[in-house]
């Protein structure tokens, strides 16, 4: 497309002195003037340039005004452009009433007077100024809400960096601890229990050693997978503690409640079916679970809740593992 720096307006008549005359009239008007002498070139032209406005002369061979207005209301690319019929003809109302059926604003009788051109030349020169700025501002608008929705998705990024485990996609150790503060200082408000649930790979050294750190990685991810999908209410977090251990915090679950979420997951553990041949438990990958159910209190702080768990996940290592031990007073 042309890139034209002063606002384009496109006068067209068949008689090229009545161009001259439309042009000069406009001369100072602080505008180009692009001139056409039939419909079909100013359709042309019309692809070409952004007109801020089209002066048509209505009596033209080949294809006339009216026949060029309605060709250009029928196309996306012009069908807004204003056009003022330029013109000769009678001025009854039936051929008024035709130019403004076709998309004609305004009429404008020959003889031209040059004072009524130019106040009407000059509104539509500001309409598509206003026009312009409108569509910068518009632009602007769009551009810095880009900006902030791209800011969003990259502070979002770099939230779930700091709560998510890089390996497995899941809660990390760092989020753990917070969320588990939280969790703790509301229950003890509301005075509901709170569980939590240890749980660590059986013979994953073993594993490891045997089969590889990448095996072992691929091993990890699956189990947390299978844990995520077993702990499935939206206040309950199933977070990697630390190399094979895992956690999970139940918000408003008893211990009955808790044992039977653990033994969920241990069994989903086992369905995996992930082989293991250097286990002494089963020739598969699986898990032992410490369970530690309290009511929050000054009796038992974060620390001694962990310590808890922990105590009931070396129990039931001790006991044979695969299997799930609540701690016991």
């Amino acid at each position: 497309m042309n890139q034209i720096d002063n606002i384009n307006i496109l006068i067209v008549d068949d008689r090229p002195e009545n161009l001259l005359v439309l042009e000069s009239v406009l001369e100072n008007m602080n505008c180009n003037i692009v001139k056409a002498l039939a419909g079909n070139q100013a359709l042309s032209l019309l692809l070409d340039y952004d007109f801020a406005l089209v002066l048509l002369d209505v009596q033209m061979p080949d294809m006339d005004g009216f026949e060029t207005a309605e060709l250009m209301r029928s196309s996306a690319r012009t069908r807004y452009i204003p056009v003022i019929f330029v013109t000769a003809i009678s001025k009854e109302q039936k051929c008024i009433f035709k130019g403004y059926e076709v998309g004609a604003v305004d009429y404008l009788f020959k003889p031209i007077e040059p004072v009524i051109l130019q106040s009407k030349v000059r509104v539509f020169i500001d309409l598509y100024n206003q026009k312009k700025i409108v569509e910068e501002q518009s632009e602007l608008l769009k551009l810095k809400v880009e900006e902030l929705l791209e800011l969003r998705e990259a502070n979002s990024r770099l939230e779930n960096l700091s709560i998510c485990d890089a390996l497995t996609g899941i809660s990390n150790r760092r989020h753990f601890d917070k969320y588990l503060e939280t969790t703790y200082k509301s229950r003890r408000r509301s005075g509901k229990p709170l569980s939590l649930i240890m749980a660590d790979i059986d013979y994953f050294k073993r594993y490891n050693d045997n089969y590889g750190h990448i095996k072992g990685d691929e091993s990890i991810i699956e189990v947390a997978k299978a844990m995520a999908s077993s702990v499935r209410r939206p206040t309950d977090l199933v977070t990697r503690y630390g190399g094979e251990e895992f956690a999970i915090v139940l918000a408003e679950t008893d211990k009955d409640g808790a044992i039977t979420v653990a033994e969920k997951v241990r069994k989903k553990i086992n369905e995996l079916a992930l082989r293991n041949e250097y286990s002494n438990v089963a020739p598969y990958i699986t898990i032992s679970l410490g369970v530690a159910t309290i009511l929050p209190s000054d009796d038992c702080s974060i620390e001694d809740f962990i310590n808890r768990a922990d105590k009931a996940l070396y129990k039931a290592k001790e006991s044979g593992r695969n299997n799930t031990i609540s701690y016991e007073e």
